[in-house]
């Protein structure tokens, strides 16, 4: 893979024991998922403290929770499917944009998720009062990114058993996500979805421009 930072002369020391910073992410993920759990049960006040809700940073209290709540799931199988789809998707990026780099694109895409679904909140007011949780903001913002990266990439959505290009895929599944929550009932972080994806979206188009040729030839990679 072509990453698009120098890559230094002397091998540095991993300060992370090995780890990558995607690998980092999901034990965090699942450590944070636990702790949280634990805390809420105690006290369903504390869920205040942890989700993002619309209405108090509107009144600009718990703002924290804009990070707290990018580590945060609502139950085991939320957790379970989101840390799957990381597994698989940051380690690519990791890959491709180097430690910082897939480090600073995660956590802006799923700050920019969060901040996307607090102001759409004043036009969509059943959110306005709504918990948000999850690392389903940042990855869409990293699946984003690779549509414009790697737009013939072929990934396997949910439980279709043929391959989809993921510019295709990535459309199908916030379409797909929207009709559910529609149909169902079923509360789903829609807008901060489509946020982190527009942020995702924006960096790709950034570092297409910037490095055309590394990103030409990535593309090719995956064509």
């Amino acid at each position: 893979m072509v990453h698009f930072y120098r890559i230094p002369q002397k091998k540095k020391k991993n300060l992370l024991g090995g780890l990558s910073i995607n690998s980092l992410l999901i034990i965090i993920n699942v450590v944070c998922f636990v702790l949280f759990t634990i805390l809420i049960s105690s006290d369903v006040k504390f869920l205040d403290y942890i989700a993002l809700k619309p209405s108090n940073i509107l009144q600009l209290t718990y703002v924290w929770t804009f990070i707290t709540s990018m580590f945060m799931h609502a139950g085991f199988f939320h957790l379970f499917v989101n840390m799957i789809s990381l597994f698989f998707i940051g380690s690519l990026i990791e890959k491709i944009l180097g430690a910082k780099r897939y480090l600073g694109i995660y956590l802006a895409t799923g700050l920019f998720a969060g901040l996307f679904f607090v102001l759409t909140s004043l036009i969509v007011p059943d959110n306005f009062n709504t918990y948000a949780v999850g690392a389903s903001g940042a990855l869409f913002g990293l699946i984003g990114l690779l549509m414009l990266l790697t737009p013939d990439l072929k990934v396997y959505v949910m439980f279709i058993p043929i391959p989809i290009k993921i510019k295709y895929a990535a459309p199908g599944i916030l379409i797909l996500l929207w009709i559910i929550s529609a149909v169902g009932n079923v509360p789903i972080g829609n807008t901060a979805h489509l946020g982190g994806l527009i942020l995702g979206l924006a960096y790709g188009f950034y570092l297409r421009k910037k490095y055309k040729n590394k990103t030409k030839f990535i593309r090719q990679q995956f064509s």
